[in-house]
């Protein structure tokens, strides 16, 4: 039986009397992708931080790979791949130097940077020093330095932060490609489509405690609400319809409403993750 890549039983941390982390608990199997889905100041990078060895947690019990946390940081921290939020490359040398750097440190000589590079859409910057790159570029080399090790447990603290839309997609395909190799990501973000796009379960997570966790359709079939939006034409004015499909007479307001002397468009809605987010914990996700 497959054991869990990540295991993590009731942990808790506090700064001070503020509890970042209160008491969570969940697992993560190799090639499946969590999305931690909360606000800024919800114990989403608090939780990375635990688990990756920079802070200890207060309580509870924490594995990678079969090693605690807690006291197995150096076997387990060579096994795994970070991106963080911040930034911390070295400006003075190009990104070929700062990727072959980081691969000496796990012991792999003539690391091939130019290839990763190229992974990233930084393959033509790769001999330009950091400090002469944009928010976006750094971080997809943040992201490359990421699978140096051919990581079996990737975590990913927003990663698609401060790239263009063509970047963030080609971020999310090399992300589905890890997974798909059998490394298991941990993935925070505050942006829903992202989760919903890239995560195979996801957990909402608001004041340090995991509020749910499920995949995304099954999280819309609980809680959201599926409704049929018609545009139609009435006279001068445009106006909708929206028909709640478990509604008892679902199908004969559909049928009142199609049959408009022009209707202009008819779609299917569902609830977002966001909506939920709300619903659950009576606040946004940018909030």
């Amino acid at each position: 039986m497959t054991q869990p890549a990540i295991e993590v039983d009731g942990i808790r941390f506090n700064y001070g009397d503020i509890k970042a982390v209160d008491g969570i608990s969940f697992e993560v199997m190799p090639g499946e992708i969590l999305g931690f889905l909360g606000p800024n100041g919800a114990g989403k990078s608090t939780t990375i931080k635990m688990l990756t060895g920079q802070i200890t947690p207060k309580s509870g019990i924490a594995r990678v790979l079969g090693r605690d946390v807690s006291r197995d940081r150096a076997d387990m921290q060579a096994r795994i791949g970070v991106c963080f939020e911040e930034k911390n490359l070295y400006d003075n040398m190009s990104g070929k130097e700062n990727l072959a750097f980081f691969a000496s440190l796990f012991g792999i000589r003539n690391y091939d940077s130019e290839s990763a590079l190229r992974r990233v859409g930084l393959g033509d910057r790769g001999g330009d020093r950091v400090k002469g790159y944009s928010k976006g570029m750094r971080q997809r080399l943040m992201m490359a330095r990421a699978f140096v090790n051919t990581p079996e447990v990737l975590f990913l603290d927003e990663p698609t932060d401060g790239l263009d839309p063509v970047s963030s997609r080609a971020i999310r395909d090399i992300i589905k490609e890890e997974a798909s190799r059998g490394a298991a990501v941990l993935l925070t973000t505050h942006d829903m489509h992202e989760a919903d796009e890239l995560s195979n379960r996801v957990a909402f997570i608001n004041e340090g405690r995991i509020v749910a966790i499920d995949t995304p359709e099954n999280l819309k079939l609980e809680y959201g609400e599926r409704t049929v939006r018609v545009r139609v034409r009435d006279g001068g004015t445009v106006r909708d319809e929206v028909v709640p499909l478990d509604a008892a007479d679902a199908g004969e307001r559909l049928k009142t409403a199609v049959a408009a002397e022009e209707l202009l468009t008819i779609h299917t809605e569902e609830a977002t993750l966001e909506h939920i987010f709300i619903q659950l914990t009576g606040r946004g996700l940018a909030g």
